[in-house]
């Protein structure tokens, strides 16, 4: 390496991690919010024997159990789908890894769920990482997944959660990590 290409090199390496906001989960809960509207409006209607749908007529359903339970499934429904707009509009699981080596510190940072422990941020030396480890794991449940080696600490996972990562770019992502902390890649 010449004195012109180690100046030049950068000297943070910082990683967004997608958390909730993935196209997936506006997808699912939207879906979900429109099917339990859906729901609860033909319970509704079935019980005032009014039409609230525009697209069917659910007023020929019987209240006791058809109405009741298309209900039931409605407000299920809606919960769920507050649930996954919340943990959307929060971010869960999104944040950074950023390996800094003009401060020799590496953060690991996440968001979680509101409280007193909404910020999750680990913090430790460079020069504690052994190695970056890659976890491959095929079948009905694949897992693919980059970890980080710390001297005396169990491994930190440094990926989403969810769907898994092509292999390609998890090799590429692990060894364009490992060369910048100079630690070897395992697992391949």
């Amino acid at each position: 390496m010449t004195a012109s290409s180690v100046s030049t090199e950068s000297r943070v390496l910082r990683k967004t991690v997608v958390g909730s906001r993935r196209l997936s989960n506006y997808w699912w809960a939207t879906v979900i919010l429109g099917g339990g509207l859906g729901f609860l409006l033909s319970s509704i209607s079935s019980y005032l024997k009014v039409n609230l749908l525009p697209f069917s007529d659910p007023t020929q359903l019987v209240f006791i159990p058809q109405g009741l339970v298309m209900g039931f499934y409605g407000v299920a429904a809606l919960l769920l789908a507050t649930y996954l707009w919340l943990v959307i509009l929060w971010d869960v699981g999104g944040g950074y890894n950023e390996f800094n080596r003009d401060t020799g510190m590496l953060t690991i940072f996440r968001w979680g769920f509101p409280g007193k422990n909404r910020k999750i941020e680990v913090t430790h030396r460079l020069e504690d990482v052994q190695a970056i480890r890659v976890q491959i794991k095929e079948g009905l449940n694949p897992k693919r997944s980059l970890y980080l080696r710390i001297k005396g600490r169990g491994d930190i996972p440094l990926t989403r959660v969810g769907q898994p990562m092509a292999l390609a770019e998890l090799e590429t992502e692990g060894a364009e990590l490992a060369r910048f902390l100079g630690v070897p890649l395992e697992g391949l």
